[in-house]
């Protein structure tokens, strides 16, 4: 079966993760957070050449992700192989990213903060800190108005700036949602869409996003259709 192209609807937002391969040698892993903010630059850069606006970030020892605004359907595609190319080079290793990314279109003003807080706190997934802003490569800081934080390129989503009316109330709001994280029902549901590349929300954004969307949003039901009689 012919896989599915990259699911788009222009004007909104995706999440997408590219996961980094994953050796055991320690030497790699080492080598990998040394370029960290290389990273970070390598993509702004790409996703400011492809006319994407990026709301949040992140990346780990186990991979980028991030949640941006394509500017078309290829977009996103790109500018994560112009960051693969950038770091296969300096790592003088093959494909550094484990075969494709996944991504998901995710209902504004009910997944947005969602997807955003399920970003962030990666790195607390990860037991590589407790608080999700104190990890320096992500958007976490800048979002929740953390000293030292770096905004150079980010675009906060429409959602977030609806956290407040000031800086402050937004940080401040914004901070709290992060610090509770989403609840685990949420967690599955949005991994598993991310994982199957479908669209996430209700049934009612479903049907309208599958009609600006470049293919099908949900997967098929199994089973064979029922009969007309």
């Amino acid at each position: 079966m012919a896989r599915l192209p990259r699911l788009y609807a222009d004007g909104f937002a995706q999440l997408a993760q590219a996961n980094f391969v994953q050796k055991a040698d320690a030497s790699f892993r080492q080598a990998l957070e040394t370029l960290f903010p290389d990273i970070a630059r390598w993509l702004r850069l790409a996703l400011a050449e492809t006319d994407t606006l990026l709301h949040g970030w992140v990346v780990t020892h186990s991979g980028l992700t991030l949640l941006a605004t394509p500017g078309n359907s290829t977009s996103l595609a790109r500018a994560i192989q112009q960051v693969g190319r950038q770091l296969a080079s300096r790592l003088q290793a093959g494909s550094v990213f484990d075969g494709r990314f996944h991504s998901t279109i995710p209902q504004p003003h009910v997944w947005l903060l969602p997807c955003l807080i399920w970003l962030e706190r990666q790195p607390v997934r990860e037991g590589l800190v407790t608080e999700s802003e104190t990890w320096r490569w992500s958007s976490a800081g800048a979002h929740t108005g953390s000293l030292g934080a770096s905004s150079v390129g980010l675009q906060p989503h429409a959602d977030y700036w609806a956290c407040g009316n000031t800086p402050f109330d937004r940080q401040a709001v914004y901070r709290r949602l992060l610090h509770e994280g989403n609840a685990p029902s949420q967690e599955a549901q949005l991994q598993s869409r991310l994982l199957g590349q479908w669209g996430l929300g209700d049934d009612a954004f479903l049907s309208e996003l599958s009609k600006l969307a470049n293919r099908r949003v949900s997967p098929e039901r199994r089973g064979r259709p029922k009969k007309r009689i």
